[in-house]
């Protein structure tokens, strides 16, 4: 997984693995999606999905700056067959804990990969421009300029 984590995060992202219209009712309806997503993608069995719940329900995966990173717990890692990423945009916001969150990005990678898919995130967090272009994308071709780590992010 650690060779994985330096190709660009597009490469985690499938075609469908945008959408930047989400509504949600909770945080826990917002992870609920994102673990969909993954399941969608194939990329997880529903196993992981019960997993990212139960983060959520142990520890916020809110992170700052708007941006969740729902994933699952260490004992879901089985339920991952291929690291992959999805994001997704709430223009409304969801309450996560009085914290208001526009953009979940779901992870599911297999036992680690986590910690270094957050690195790499948090590096487009920790610059308040790119952390804003996250927050306020709305198209997907943004996302993956963004993600892709070319010049033009």
């Amino acid at each position: 997984m650690a060779g994985a984590t330096r190709r660009p995060l597009t490469e985690l992202l499938g075609d469908s693995a945008i959408r930047l219209d989400c509504t949600a009712l909770d945080r826990f309806d917002a992870v609920r999606q994102c673990g969909e997503a993954l399941v969608a993608s194939g990329a997880v069995t529903r196993a992981y999905l019960e997993s990212m719940l139960e983060r959520e329900h142990a520890v916020s995966t809110y992170i700052g700056e708007g941006v969740a990173i729902p994933h699952g717990t260490l004992g879901g890692k089985d339920a991952v067959s291929r690291s992959a990423m999805v994001v997704l945009g709430f223009p409304e916001g969801v309450d996560w804990n009085g914290d208001t969150v526009r953009v979940c990005v779901g992870i599911a990678a297999s036992a680690g990969g986590h910690v270094a898919l957050v690195a790499r995130l948090a590096e487009i967090l920790l610059e308040p421009a790119l952390a804003e272009r996250l927050r306020s994308a709305t198209d997907p071709a943004e996302i993956r300029v963004l993600f892709g780590g070319g010049e033009s992010a």
